[in-house]
Formats: structure tokens, sequence, C-alpha cells
């Protein structure tokens, strides 16, 4: 690190100190490390952002495990926002918070951000009496643990996997504590808590125990004392002083601390008053509240003021880091792996610096990347390296000798003074080096795509058809207990279908606004039906016939030579993620397999797809085959062609530009090129599958952002590839893409785990309000950044543009819309993206593939006016850089949602999660269908039954056509007077009932109602005797449907069976003669006389007769 401190010259009550540092996490880490270990009083560090400060409290856990470091994040919203920040930051500001006013830690070490040290917080009387203790054995009131949750800002849902919700159900309560990473089930029975079990978001599963649950606040709007909630509306964290009498602040907290001001810091902070100086005169000039009276609060009251922080430092020790990379006396080790021969110079430079008596530490993130510096040394016969655990043991080293420690740095430094030299592995193997988040990433949960009923929902009864989800009712019959659905259809008909029957009801998935609903006993269904299943059944004939076709085809084989491959994959500058790695090596599997590759990769915005279609194309290229890559825009053609540019040079191979950006005289060069074969790699727009266009050995066509093309457009650019490769990249799967890659017509790569250095983007939806758009707007140029603010339609460009001239004068705004010259629209939009102006006014023509690495903030204007998928590549086009993206969705006050389109505005909030592209795609699916595999219509035969009972239908199909399916057969019909149902009591919430029923209906074997019934227990508590008769039930219908049994008819003397005629009789006849007389024919039923004195007793007769049935299908 070179640490050269110098002490301020002029006298201060306290120390000020000064490190020079050449800028690195490591220098910055041990300055920090240091300053901790020299005071007694704990340290406040601030970095210049989020990003360093996640940095830094990681490498300080692999310095110094037992260092216990605090990580205190800022708000993720503008100042004054009439936006919440997130549950998941607040609960994680409240547990550091809370640990500071409890006194937990004598000596904190507390890293944070500007925004995090100069926003107020809650009173540190308020802080220590936040929490909630949990434990077995207490006792439980569930009254008061509600009204408790309520005055800690907790949410209560019906599915609970996000921070800060809760549900409340029969015997169980599942609760997300906010600013921990896994939710907890607490058990209760009989008045008191029995157990506590975290469980998994995902699955909600529980696995394990607890012994205690500590709950703080899901918001820093709550009531420290045991009243009545406060009322809390979105936004009333801005208001905080209105709540409490008086409001702390962090160097309050840490009021003997030693500060360290990491480098940069000094420079947000001031950045950060100055927007918070902006956002209060601009919600003083232009929010509406102000007309009723409810005026913005003064920047004192909810942020620390710049003479309270200098009084503050003034009364501290201070230490300050600079950075100064281009000094030559702070230089750190070179970079080994961007020169010739790296290993080796690698080796001679560590022998110089232990020959000079400094002790050299290998940094790696894991095994994995330190065993190829460990090798290299081995080989020069360097001194022996030794591993150790944290930071003490290299200082207590001997100097000259080589240390390995695990910990992931993104480069090496020097600390001169301690004569220590760091190198990391990324010094010397580049970007095959992993970093710790790439190398921890987890692919985020897909489980997001199943979908399920919900009330309000249009729902088709496979004998009905199309009506409306009402709700659940529960009735009373001669004594007996049982729930019916409500269904709505044409002309306000009514009707109520028995759970049992839900195996005959399927999700359409529009809005009911948007569909006509049958007429109960009407025609038109019927004859809809059957026309839909006639044309699936030969949809699923042309299905297997392209499969089977697949399977005998044969392509070029296209292996590419090592070495030249190996020096283009170095070339790319991050560290593949595990599912990038994945799908590149089944993309290289696919091009040397010699059949045809037909593969989708399907990755969230930002998820790096793009690399691998690079390496598939250096894959065909460097093998001697050419390439050609279609993208649909213009501009995202010019920014391909700049990227495959780069990565190709050097090797010889030519890249090709045909777009109507390029001149006549370029095209025309471009395709004596490719009919020629010297250019080996083209990338275009659909005009490359055009006229005059001709190509002298194509192996391999890609396929870009292929939602934005139709029908007819890819199928002449796949006719391209005939015998030759086809790779499709795309974020939001069209439904038929979707669909066909799910039933074997392409293979299906996804790409769910995140970059390392992607980050969330955070999603609001609020009314359109001038101070959050000025605010908004501003606060990006004030980071450097820019910003999208897209219109639905072209007429609403102009008068927005006006608009935002009055709100914005001082930022630059770029326009673009459909109805401009293409030309003019390529000139502002390739201006745009190499940052010219600060903020694009566009409509949705933004939407495909325009990467713009400074643009990180979006505002949508009337998002009810766009489809789901398209709100999500949207937000898609901010946040790609290292900066967190924020999508504001503004709706028009004056125009009041309907219940679905706010719907779908939540369901895209709540996916602000990384990789929701492929989740939101499955509702895409949901709502616009799947369409015609083989028609060019989109919508196809979705429209007319909805895709859930579309797949059904094609699941069958699909099997008939391959010689596997029998007719579809009527559901058992089980007489035994036990009525099973869900109490509300045990599932209070109604649409988690419905999709109980709903699957248990679909059950398909024995297994499956075993795993039903372990996750409702698990889920639930203990079932009540209602449930446990509905699970033996649903296992009798599957024990039935195993042994073809039609019908079961159970009475107090004897149970009947009634057989299929797919029934085997022979097994039949095997059981009788077993059974020593105890079963017998009564004409075509069999009959065991067997008394029972319950209907729960006969339940499980049954079920021990149809397994004595099972067990003689095989002779003995």
């Amino acid at each position: 690190m070179a640490p050269r401190t110098r002490r301020q010259q002029e006298p201060e009550a306290h120390p000020s100190h000064t490190i020079r540092t050449a800028g690195r996490l490591g220098e910055s880490a041990l300055a920090i490390l240091r300053k901790a270990r020299e005071t007694r009083s704990g340290v406040l560090v601030v970095t210049a952002n989020e990003r360093r400060a996640n940095a830094l409290v990681r490498i300080l856990g692999d310095f110094a495990p037992d260092l216990g470091v605090l990580l205190l994040p800022g708000w993720d919203c503008l100042p004054y926002d009439r936006a919440s920040p997130s549950r998941r930051v607040m609960g994680r500001r409240l547990a550091v918070l809370r640990a500071l006013a409890s006194g937990e830690h004598p000596c904190p070490i507390v890293v944070t951000t500007a925004a995090g040290l100069l926003q107020r917080v809650p009173p540190k009387d308020g802080l220590a009496r936040a929490e909630l203790v949990l434990k077995p054995g207490d006792v439980f009131e569930r009254e008061r643990l509600e009204r408790q949750l309520r005055r800690m800002g907790y949410v209560f849902d019906e599915r609970v996997d996000e921070p800060g919700e809760a549900a409340l159900r029969g015997q169980v309560i599942d609760l997300y504590p906010a600013g921990t990473e896994r939710p907890v089930r607490v058990e209760h029975d009989d008045g008191r808590i029995v157990a506590l079990r975290p469980f998994d978001p995902a699955s909600q599963l529980a696995d394990g125990e607890c012994a205690d649950l500590r709950l703080l606040p899901a918001s820093e709007h709550f009531s420290p004392d045991d009243g009545e909630p406060a009322p809390r509306a979105p936004g009333s964290e801005h208001r905080l002083p209105d709540h409490f009498d008086a409001l702390d602040s962090l160097p309050a907290l840490m009021a003997r601390s030693a500060v360290l001001l990491d480098a940069g810091a000094e420079a947000r902070m001031a950045t950060s008053w100055e927007q918070i100086r902006d956002a209060h005169e601009s919600r003083t000039r232009l929010r509406p509240e102000r007309a009723e009276g409810e005026r913005p609060l003064a920047p004192d009251r909810l942020y620390l003021t710049q003479a309270e922080w200098a009084d503050h430092l003034g009364a501290v020790d201070v230490t300050r880091i600079e950075a100064h990379p281009d000094d030559p006396e702070l230089a750190p080790p070179p970079v080994f792996a961007t020169g010739t021969r790296p290993f080796r110079r690698f080796a001679d430079y560590v022998a110089e610096e232990t020959s000079r008596g400094f002790r050299v530490v290998l940094a790696g993130a894991g095994p994995a990347d330190l065993r190829p510096l460990l090798r290299a040394l081995d080989e020069e016969a360097a001194p022996p390296v030794e591993t150790v655990s944290d930071w003490s043991r290299v200082e207590a080293a001997d100097r000259g000798c080589v240390l390995a420690l695990e910990t992931a740095l993104d480069r090496g430094f020097r600390d001169i003074d301690a004569r220590i030299t760091v190198i990391a592995a990324a010094d010397v193997l580049g970007s095959r080096a992993r970093t710790a988040t790439g190398a921890t990433a987890r692919p985020v949960d897909l489980a997001g795509t199943e979908l399920e009923f919900r009330v309000g929902d249009v729902v088709i009864h496979q004998d009905h058809g199309l009506g409306v989800l009402l709700g659940i009712e529960t009735v009373e019959t001669d004594g007996a207990t049982t729930d019916l659905l409500r269904l709505s259809y044409a002309e306000d008909a009514t009707l109520m279908v028995p759970v049992d029957e839900m195996d005959r009801i399927w999700r359409y998935g529009a809005s009911a606004d948007a569909v006509g609903l049958d007429r109960l006993d009407g025609e038109a269904w019927e004859k809809r039906r059957a026309k839909v299943e006639a044309e699936v059944a030969e949809s699923a004939v042309c299905l297997v016939e392209t499969v089977r076709a697949r399977e005998v085809a044969e392509a070029p084989k296209l292996v590419p030579p090592r070495a030249a491959y190996e020096r283009f994959a170095a070339r790319f500058p991050f560290t593949e993620t595990p599912d990038q790695a994945s799908a590149i090596a089944a993309v290289l599997a696919d091009l040397a397999s010699g059949r045809p590759m037909n593969r989708l990769v399907c990755g969230d915005v930002g998820f790096g797809k793009t690399e691998v279609a690079l390496r598939a194309a250096a894959a065909a290229a460097l093998s001697g085959g050419q390439v050609a890559v279609v993208a649909p825009t213009t501009v995202l053609v010019r920014q391909h062609v700049q990227t495959f540019e780069r990565r190709f040079e050097g090797l010889g191979i030519k890249v090709g530009h045909l777009s109507r950006l390029v001149s006549p005289a370029e095209a025309k060069a471009v395709k004596a090129g490719l009919a020629d074969g010297s250019i080996r790699v083209v990338i275009g727009t659909h005009a490359l599958a055009g006229r005059g266009v001709r190509f002298a050995d194509l192996g391999l066509v890609v396929i870009d952002e292929e939602q934005r093309f139709g029908a007819a457009h890819k199928a002449k650019l796949r006719s391209l590839a005939e015998e030759a490769h086809v790779l499709t990249l795309t974020a939001t799967p069209i439904p038929r893409t979707l669909q066909a890659a799910l039933v074997g017509l392409q293979d299906l790569s996804v790409i769910a785990t995140p970059p390392s250095q992607r980050q969330p983007i955070r999603t609001f939806t609020i009314p359109f309000d001038d101070a959050t758009v000025r605010e908004a707007l501003m606060r990006e140029k004030a980071r450097g950044g820019q910003s999208f603010f897209v219109c639905p339609r072209i007429e609403d460009i102009a008068p927005m543009a006006e608009r935002l001239k009055e709100l914005v004068p001082e930022l630059e705004t770029v326009v673009i819309h459909g109805a401009m010259p293409a030309d003019a629209i390529d000139k502002a939009m390739v201006g745009f993206a190499d940052g010219q102006g600060d903020v694009l006014l566009a409509t949705n023509i933004i939407e495909s593939g325009l990467d713009v690495p400074g643009a990180n903030t979006m505002l949508i204007w009337r998002p009810d006016r766009f489809g789901l998928a398209q709100l999500h590549q949207l937000r898609g086009r901010v946040g790609r850089g290292r900066i967190r993206g924020i999508a504001y969705l503004l709706t028009d006050p004056a125009h009041k949602l309907a219940r679905g389109t706010r719907k779908r505005l939540e369901t895209l909030e709540s996916l602000d999660r990384l990789g929701a592209g492929f989740a939101i795609s499955a509702r895409d699916l949901d709502q616009r269908g799947a369409g015609d595999l083989f028609g060019e219509e989109q919508a196809g035969h979705m429209k007319l039954i909805g895709v859930s009972l579309y797949q059904h239908l094609l699941t069958r199909a699909l099997a008939a056509a391959r010689g596997e399916a029998q007719a579809e057969q009527a559901p058992p019909e089980i007489n035994i007077d036990a009525p099973g149902h869900i109490p509300a009591d045990y599932v209070p919430e109604p649409e988690v009932r419905i999709n109980l029923y709903a699957r248990l209906a679909r059950l398909e074997d024995e297994e499956e109602v075993d795993a039903i019934e372990e996750e409702i227990r698990n889920r639930f508590g203990p079932p009540p005797p209602p449930v446990d008769r509905l699970v033996a039930l649903a296992r009798l219908r599957e024990q039935c449907r195993a042994q073809a049994v039609a019908r079961i008819d159970a009475g107090p003397q004897a149970i009947a069976l009634s057989f299929t005629g797919e029934a085997d009789r022979s097994s039949v006849e095997r059981a009788v003669a077993r059974s020593d007389g105890a079963l017998e024919w009564r004409k075509d039923r069999l009959v065991w006389s067997k008394t029972s004195g319950s209907p729960e007793e006969r339940l499980e007769q049954a079920s021990k007769l149809l397994r004595f049935l099972a067990k003689a299908e095989r002779p003995r």
C-alpha cells in the first residue's frame, strides 16, 4: 500500500491524518484494519459508493474474520421521494443502528456511504426498544403479534418471499425478518410457540430449527411502544421528524469513534448535499401537496448538515485516504496477464521481491485461483508457499517468504513501510480469475414462472368454457362441509363447482374486460373446443415430425483451433457466471456435434448473452465457417459491430456490417466478401436474408433479441441456415418460442446467474409528479449519467418535451420516435449512446438492445399502455454498469387504473430482482398465449382456450402422435362418506386454498400425494381431520388410476370396486385367489365384505384393498 501517512500541520484538538494510496481496495481495507486495531472506540468508515462499501466489508472479513464489520447502506430512493426505501434496505439499516444504540459492539467498525451517513435515523431509545424476540415456549397471542408486526412496518401477504412480509395462518405464522437472508415459520399450539423453522422463500418448505427469532422493524417509520400502529403511507419515511420527537444521526451514535474517509467520499458527500438542496427546492416549488398545506420538511430535519459534520470531524480522530494511481512511488505490482509469458514474469517478480526482503502475499478467491499461481512458483523453484488464514499471520511471517491468503482482490498492492507485496490472482490470470461475488453468485429463482389461480382471473371449465373465478365458498350439506368455486359466466349466470372437479378448470389469464365470456349451456364453447382439439392434434403431428427430422439431420462439425479460440476468450474482460459458462459449453458442444444446433439462450437483460454469441461466432469463424449475426435495429447492429471488431482484432477474421448505416459502396463490398468467403462474420438487420446476399460457407446464424422479429422474418432468417446452426438470444422469449423450447423444438439454456457487478433495478409505480421527475433527472445528471424518458405514443412526445423543458431547463433532451426519418433516428440514438445529451425522450423504439452504459434512470409515462414484457425490456436499458438503475412508472393522476392493470404493474415492481425476465416471460405467455407453433399468428389457439388448457391438450396430442397415449380417462368416482376440505382457520387465504385444491386435483401418482402432504404439514402446521381426509381421498384417486378402478363404493358392511376396460383382469384374479375368500365377484364388481365404524376407517380400508391389488400385479 505504501501508506505514506502525514499529519496535518495546522494545530487541531484531534489528530487528522492522510494516507496516500494507489487507489486499490486492498489498500483501503488495510488502512481500516490498522485504524480499528489502534482505537478502542470504533471506526466510522465513509466510502464513495455502495459497491466499494460492500467490497471493503468483504475484504475486511477475509483480512480479519473476528473484526465484526457492520455495513450500513443508504436508502435506495431519492431525497424527498414519494416512494419508500425498500424493506430489505431499511431492515439492514435498522439491524446496524439497533446494534449501535444498544451498545452490543463496544468498538464498532461501521462502513457506510455518503447517503447512509447523511440520512437522519430513528431516535436511539426507540431503536433500542424496537426488537421483538420470539422463542419456543413463549406465550403466543395472535392479535398482539399482528398488532406488533403492523407497528414495525411489516406487510401482510399470502405468500412470504420478500423481506418485511408476514402471513398469519391457522397454526403457523410466516415471517421474513427485514435485513435477514431467510424467512422463518413460527409454529404454535395451545397458546404457545412450539418451533421456529427457517424456510426457503422459493419452495416455501422449512428445514431445521432455530433457537430464537429476533425481529426488527421493516420500516424506519415504526412505533416503538405497544400501542396502535401509526398510519403508514408510501414515502412516509421521508417525514420521520413528524413521527418521532427527535431524530438521531449516525455520527451521534458513534460520537467517540474515529472517522476514516475513503478516496472520493468527501466529493460524494458534497454532491449529496447539493442533491438534497435541489430536491427540497423542487418539492417546495413544484410539489402539489404544498397547495394542500403539507410543505416538504427542511433539509436539516431529515439530513445531517455540513456544519454538523464539520463540527463532528473537529471532535474526533480523522483519517483521509487519497488515491494517486499515477504516483510511481505507489506503483502496485504489474498486471502480468496483459503481457507475454505471464507466469514466468510473475515468478521472476516474486523472486525479486523476496530477495529484497518483502513478504509476498498471493490473494485469490479460492483454491481454483491460487492453484495455477502456486504451480508456476513450484516450476521455478521458488520458496515454499505457506497458506495463512488472516492478515495478522501475514504481518507475523518472516521477511522474504511467500504466503497465500483466500480473498478476492481486484488488483494487488504494495505496502512499502511494512515491506509487503500483495499479488492478486487477477494480476496473473486476468479474466479467468474469479471475483468473490462471481464465485458465490446464486442463480435467481425460476419458480416464479409457475402461475397460480387468482380471484378475478378468467378461467376455462372444460365443459362450460370461459368464465371468471369469483372466489371460494364453504357450504354445509347434510352435516358435511365442502368447498365450492363460484364462477361467473355471460349474462351474470353463476356456476358453483365442487373443488374436486378442479382438474377440469384451467387458467385463461387475460383480464375479464378483454374477453367475451361463454354462455352456460351454449353451443359456442363445444364447437370451439372441438375445432381447437382437432387443430392441436395436427400441430402435434408436425411437432413430432420436426423433432424426428432434427434427430437425423446433419450439419458441419465446427471445432475451432484451441490456441486461437483461447486467445479470443481471454479478451472477455469479466468472469463468466456459472450459467454463462454452462451455456457457452452447451453451444460449443452443439457446434461440434455434427447435428444442426437450434438453441435458445434465455437470459435476463444484461446477463451476458452477447458473450455466448461471441464465443459461438469465434468457434464457427475460426473453424473456417461464416457467421451471420442478425439484430432488430441498426443501432444495436452498430454496437455489435464495434464489439465484434474489437474482439476479433488480430485474429485474421474480417467482420462486415450490413445495415442502412453503411453506404451503398460499402454494402456492395460486404456482399462481395460474403460471396467469396473473405468476410467471415457479418452483422446486420433482417436485410441479411434479402436479395443479393449470398454466403460462400454459412455455418452459423445468430438471432439477437428474437422477440422483436415477426414470425415471417424469423422463418426467412432460419432459411439462411437450412443445413447450418442457429443460435437464438432473448431476454423475454416471445411465448411461441418459450413453448417451442419446452416441447423439444429447441434446446434451452437459461442464464439465471447475475453478473457479479449487476444490481437489481429498483422499480417504483407513482403518479406523475413534477418534483419527482426533476429530482430523478437531476440526480442522474449529478452522478454523471444519462436518463431515458419513454412515452407510449408519438403524440405524447411534443407535450412531454415542453414539460421537460420547463422542469429541467439545465438538461439537454434528445428526441426520437418512429415518425422521424430513419437516418435521423439512427444519428440521435448513436449520439446518445456516445454520451451526447442528458435525457433521451422516446417511444418504445429504444426497447431493443440499446446499450448506454452511462444510463441509470428511466421514467415511463403511462405504463398502463405497455405490456409486461415491454416494460421489463425497457427498464433493462438502465443500470447496465456498476451503478444501480432506477425505473419510475409514472401513472396519470387523472386516470384511474383498472384492477388488472394495477396488478400487472405491481408484478413488475415485485419482480425487480435480478433475473426476472424468465418469470415475466411466463406471465406474458399466460397473458398473450403461445400461439399456433406452425401458424403465422402470434395469438393462435391461445386466444381461444388459454395457455394452460392448450398446453394440456398439446401434451396429450404429442403423446398420441408418438403412439404413447390412451384416451383421456374420466376421474375415478369415489363414494365414501368422508368428505375432505381445507378449513379457513387452517389456511385463511382463499387463493392459497384454491391453488392447493388445484394441485391436489392434478396429482399424477402416489409420490406426488406424499410430497404435497408433507408440504401442507410443513407450511401450515399439523393438518386437521378434514385435510387428512382430503389428502387420503387424493391418494385413493391415484391408487384407483393405477389399478384402472373406475368407481369405489364403500359402506359400513363392504367395499365394492368397478373397473375400467383397461384393467388387468389376470392380476385382479390373482388377488382374488390370494384373498382366502375375502374378495368375491358380484356381477361386475369386486366386493370385500369388511365392516367399518367410521368414514375415516373406510378410507383406510379402501386404500389397503388397492395396495393388496397392486401387490398382485406381479406373479410370485
